[in-house]
């Protein structure tokens, strides 16, 4: 039997992340496909449910627990995974690509010395090996990858590998007091937009460019994401222009997103732009330059004015969903 699964689950004020439960169901599902197990390790201080994880085939939960975890620690984080990862002799470990994903991973990778690949979409088996799909050239290609080490970490692109309907399972649940965490490095606070949603986990997103043409404008794109419960995105030179926070900012020095709606309202679809989003399961382009390159990745699009566009398209949203 090949050595275990190690799933890496990441927790936000006690509430298990979705892109988490995505990351179990890959992390079991790939453990059956070898002939293992698959465990996870959670971090924090009080976590609810984390028995529910058993519903998306993991087995094992080690809960490492202390009020001072509750924020990230990227040094408290990493040692305490590595030292669990060590003691059940795992050999293939999942975490999501998220921020933390992406700062903890490779912090673990060297600690393990296992080989890394990063912002997977898909994990496949060749006979003994596993081979991982992951983007490159900003998208335009997908290289298929494998790792020669024997220890191996994988991160998953979040909205990508679906975490499905979970079972009626539950996890074993061991807790574990960490009486002393190594907090040389820690996030003191933590501050987000009231009732926002995170594009990075959203399942519709509704971006905007410079063809709104200024901050004061926004609001149409605000009102078509409430119209379909979505997050609002932006392109780098909104952000850059100060019109939009970077938390919203889409694109390969922003977020990679890959909701299911992802709408583009007067973007003209800049490479980088696009690495963020082209892996959208349905996109639609409004803008009113006929050549803009988002055309050329869109599923839909409508080649008009979008301070005509968007007014009338919310309120016909509006009208399906009263």
């Amino acid at each position: 039997m090949a050595n275990k699964v190690l799933v890496f689950i990441e927790q936000r004020n006690g509430v298990i992340k979705k892109a988490s439960l995505e990351a179990a169901k890959s992390g079991s599902d790939l453990a059956d496909k070898i002939g293992t197990v698959s465990e996870a390790v959670l971090i924090g201080s009080d976590v609810d449910n984390a028995g529910l994880l058993g519903g998306y085939g993991i087995k094992k939960v080690v809960h490492f627990k202390n009020s001072e975890l509750g924020n990230y620690s990227s040094s408290a984080y990493a040692d305490l995974f590595a030292e669990y990862a060590n003691e059940s002799g795992a050999d293939y470990f999942i975490f999501s690509n998220t921020s933390m994903g992406k700062d903890l991973a490779p912090k673990i990778a060297v600690k393990l010395d296992a080989g890394i690949i990063v912002d997977a979409v898909n994990l496949d088996i060749d006979g003994e090996n596993i081979i991982a799909a992951r983007p490159v050239y900003a998208g335009k290609a997908i290289l298929n990858v494998k790792i020669n080490s024997a220890k191996k970490i994988f991160t998953l692109r979040p909205n990508v590998f679906a975490a499905g309907e979970a079972s009626d399972s539950i996890a074993e649940v061991e807790i574990r007091e960490v009486n002393s965490p190594n907090l040389s490095t820690k996030v003191i606070d933590i501050k987000k937009s009231e009732g926002k949603l995170d594009v990075a986990e959203a399942d519709v997103i509704v971006s905007g460019g410079r063809g709104l043409k200024g901050p004061e404008h926004f609001n149409l794109i605000e009102d078509l994401a409430d119209a379909l419960g979505a997050a609002v995105g932006a392109s780098r030179a909104v952000v850059d222009a100060g019109w939009r926070s970077h938390g919203e900012q889409v694109g390969q020095t922003g977020k990679t997103v890959s909701p299911t709606l992802y709408i583009a309202c007067g973007i003209s679809g800049a490479i980088q732009h696009l690495a963020g989003m082209r892996s959208s399961k349905y996109i639609v382009a409004i803008n009113k330059d006929k050549e803009a390159p988002i055309f050329q990745v869109a599923d839909y699009g409508i080649a008009g004015d979008v301070f005509e566009i968007l007014p009338a398209l919310t309120e016909e949203i509006k009208k399906i969903k009263g």
